[in-house]
């Protein structure tokens, strides 16, 4: 990845961070994008590389989204690695009684926010002699149904989609597009879902996780993002339109 330059949205979340640590290491640029600003210095500070650049941004709007494609553009001369990364768990509920304010702002940021970096990071790709690589975080739940989560499986199902099409029409540009679908992951996120499938109970709810995944235990952020990276380098370059697991067996 040396030289590469990547954008990375939910950057300062728990994958994303392990994800651009992993990229720094190997010599890349990495411009992280997130909704808070304190959130982005938290990980400009543990990153600590010069070769790290941040930018706040919504990427439920899509004139912030331009703006950070244009930036990455601005700082690092183009785009060559995509990680379309930023997503929300919404809430635990039945589908009849789902708060329909978190419905539609999780399909802003699953859906809509990664429709808007494809819009715009898809001509700056198309400007590369080699193209680039776009990798779009879905989900297990991109793959099977799980009840009570019926807007946060929507979502990554719906992007499933999305990464076959966009890979269709980036293949004649050289650009490549494709999905990573973790199991759960040992992070913020599975600790909100945990508590809302079971109050009071998550580390029991872990547990009835944990044996859903035939080599029980969740994934962590570096699992992750080692696929991620692979996705994203030139070793994959004959890989686009594929839906990639990284789920411990879960799946099968």
């Amino acid at each position: 990845m040396k030289n590469k330059r990547v954008v990375i949205t939910g950057g300062s979340g728990a994958i994303g961070k392990a994800l651009a640590k992993a990229l720094l290491g190997q010599g890349a640029k990495v411009l992280i994008t997130d909704l808070k600003d304190e959130d982005l210095q938290t990980a400009k500070s543990e990153l600590a590389s010069e070769q790290l650049f941040t930018f706040r941004a919504d990427v439920t709007k899509e004139t912030e989204v331009a703006k950070y494609v244009q930036y990455a553009v601005d700082k690092m001369g183009g785009i060559d690695v995509f990680y379309n990364n930023a997503g929300i768990e919404g809430k635990v509920s039945p589908l009849d009684d789902y708060p329909l304010d978190v419905f539609d702002q999780l399909v802003n940021v699953n859906i809509k926010g990664v429709y808007y970096g494809l819009r715009h990071v898809f001509p700056v790709m198309k400007k590369n002699k080699d193209g680039g690589s776009i990798i779009i975080t879905s989900s297990v739940a991109g793959l099977m149904g799980t009840p009570n989560v019926l807007p946060y499986v929507t979502s990554k199902h719906a992007v499933i989609g999305m990464m076959k099409s966009a890979a269709l029409e980036g293949a004649p540009h050289k650009i490549r597009v494709n999905t990573v679908n973790p199991s759960p992951v040992d992070n913020r996120m599975m600790r909100s879902l945990e508590e809302g499938f079971a109050p009071g109970a998550g580390a029991e709810a872990k547990k009835g996780f944990e044996q859903s995944i035939p080599l029980q235990r969740y994934a962590t952020n570096e699992d992750v993002a080692k696929l991620m990276l692979f996705l994203g380098g030139d070793d994959s370059s004959f890989i686009t339109g594929t839906v990639n697991p990284v789920d411990g067996g879960m799946t099968a």
